[in-house]
């Protein structure tokens, strides 16, 4: 299924129309919205790592472990896919992960509906700026009263489509949200492109935001791991972060 091509002032309201019945209202630490580059550099390899890294990402024993160190024991996830202005897509809507069966049935909803990168319908340009001001949306719309909202900008080019993305990250933190990043390498006449500093500079924004770094492909998986497990021990002033980092190291599952 193609991305849903929304567009004009009603985009982002729309939008919120597709991502389907919102999780329970359990009392959650922890929101977070999955917002995953789909445009047109996003080729099957890349498609790939996003998928299955966000699908083995959460279902590792690593982030479980910081899910139940946290008060509620539960957090929320959606994941969405976005490229140009106005294009994104519902992969899974809001649901709560509060065990291992929640965290295998997300990873198999990733899976098996997340995009295999085989091409856009149309333009596909990277409005980072429309995946922040979409999650910003999300967040709000969820029905938990989660103090610790994330938005997750899972990338592999800077925003070049929509609005400036340095005023969607000022709406975003004026909201209350974090926005963190993982850029992956995007490689342009066989030279890659430096995408961690941008990310830093123009992207992520917040209390305690980061951007992960990614010294090569191969790791985005293990890398997404310790990524989760930092912003959802960040909710919980007594879990020992450091700790749960080092669960999260490439070699634990």
């Amino acid at each position: 299924m193609g991305l849903y091509s929304l567009v004009g002032s009603t985009a982002i309201v729309a939008a919120l129309a597709w991502v389907g019945a919102e999780a329970s209202a359990t009392e959650i630490d922890t929101a977070i919205v999955f917002a995953v580059d789909v445009s047109g550099s996003v080729d099957p390899a890349t498609a790939e790592l996003q998928r299955e890294g966000h699908a083995a990402a959460i279902s590792s024993q690593a982030v479980l472990s910081a899910i139940a160190r946290t008060h509620a024991g539960c957090i929320a996830i959606t994941y969405v896919e976005w490229s140009s202005y106005g294009r994104m897509r519902s992969v899974l809507p809001w649901t709560n992960v509060c065990g291992p069966e929640d965290a295998q049935a997300v990873a198999f909803a990733i899976r098996k509906g997340g995009d295999r990168g085989l091409g856009c319908e149309a333009m596909c340009r990277t409005s980072i700026s429309f995946a922040i001001d979409l999650s910003v949306k999300l967040l709000e719309s969820h029905a938990g009263n989660a103090s610790n909202k994330i938005i997750d900008i899972s990338a592999n080019g800077i925003n070049n489509d929509g609005l400036p993305v340095e005023e969607s990250r000022l709406r975003a933190v004026a909201a209350g949200c974090t926005i963190n990043a993982i850029a992956l390498p995007e490689i342009r006449l066989g030279v890659p492109q430096e995408l961690t500093r941008y990310f830093a500079d123009n992207v992520i924004g917040g209390p305690h935001a980061f951007v992960m770094p990614l010294a090569s492909p191969s790791l985005y998986s293990s890398a997404l791991r310790q990524k989760l497990v930092k912003e959802i021990s960040l909710a919980d002033p007594i879990a020992d972060v450091a700790s749960l980092a080092r669960l999260a190291m490439p070699e634990m599952r």
